[in-house]
């Protein structure tokens, strides 16, 4: 794997009312300040069940609804590099119209013509995974309106306790705060992949079969979820390949804390969730 190397971009904010483009990343009401994106220290030689980093640092708070969008589009990243889905979840959705209008006669065509073996297994193989991803999304976006959500775990392969790789989204460093003093979202998760794509965290994998894909989230044991199931006693595991993500936010003007630094007190409050859905994954056959 190629070391991780420090980089840093500034990219000067213009100063909006109202977010008009996504073109930059923006502070509303609020002086041009740099956008400065750190990538964690170079990591050790790669070695078995060895554990990587690459950390994202944003010039201000976002919302809780952004969170929740790093989450989710971190786990459709991990499940299309890790080979669980034969084609990215967006294009997925187009494909089998579960989402997005249905793909035209050509776009049907390409798809039959590239995989011809057997249209209607790999139809109800996509429709599953399809449907189990939704649920998981749905759920997530609760959660993340009842509760802060600290850390997700995304787990491939094995069990919950012994996966064989894990992939942790930590949150802590984030400061949340409302729509109208936050940094626009969609300009966050471009710089998110632009950090994951100079780290460069996938290229020397090999290639992985199917696997059993459960997620963990951390929440407040009494904020209310349902779907989620409390797991009291669960540790993370130690063994198995093991990436993590760190998402922070710098605020330049101290304007306040980060929600997760101020909730430190009550941390025994904190407890894992398991999705009761472990969302498999598919190759066209």
């Amino acid at each position: 794997m190629a070391a991780v190397g420090e980089a840093q971009g500034e990219v000067d904010l213009p100063r909006l009312a109202q977010p008009a483009s996504e073109s930059a990343l923006e502070l509303r009401d609020a002086p041009a300040v740099a956008v400065t994106v750190a990538l964690a220290a170079p990591p050790p030689a790669p070695v078995p069940g060895g554990a990587f980093s690459v950390s994202v640092v944003f010039p201000g708070s976002v919302t809780r609804e952004g969170c929740f969008r790093f989450t989710c589009e971190l786990l459709k990243h991990v499940l299309y590099q890790r080979q669980q889905l034969p084609l990215p979840y967006e294009e997925l959705t187009r494909f089998y119209g579960r989402q997005l209008p249905r793909p035209s006669r050509q776009d049907e065509a390409v798809v039959q013509k590239t995989f011809p073996r057997d249209p209607d297994s790999n139809n109800k193989k996509c429709q599953q995974v399809l449907s189990d991803l939704e649920r998981v999304f749905h759920n997530l976006e609760i959660m993340f309106s009842l509760t802060l959500v600290p850390r997700v775990l995304i787990l491939l392969g094995g069990t919950a306790v012994s996966p064989k790789e894990l992939y942790e989204i930590n949150l802590e460093g984030m400061s949340v705060s409302g729509t109208e003093g936050s940094l626009q979202t969609a300009a966050c998760v471009r710089k998110l992949f632009r950090s994951l794509f100079l780290a460069d965290v996938f290229s020397e994998l090999q290639g992985a079969s199917t696997m059993g894909v459960i997620v963990m989230v951390q929440g407040h044991r009494n904020c209310g979820v349902d779907w989620f199931r409390p797991k009291l006693n669960y540790k993370v595991p130690a063994r198995g390949r093991k990436l993590t993500v760190n998402l922070s936010c710098s605020n330049n003007n101290n304007v306040a804390l980060s929600a997760y630094q101020e909730m430190s007190s009550a941390w025994d409050d904190y407890i894992w969730f398991q999705a009761p859905v472990t969302v498999k994954g598919f190759h066209y056959s």
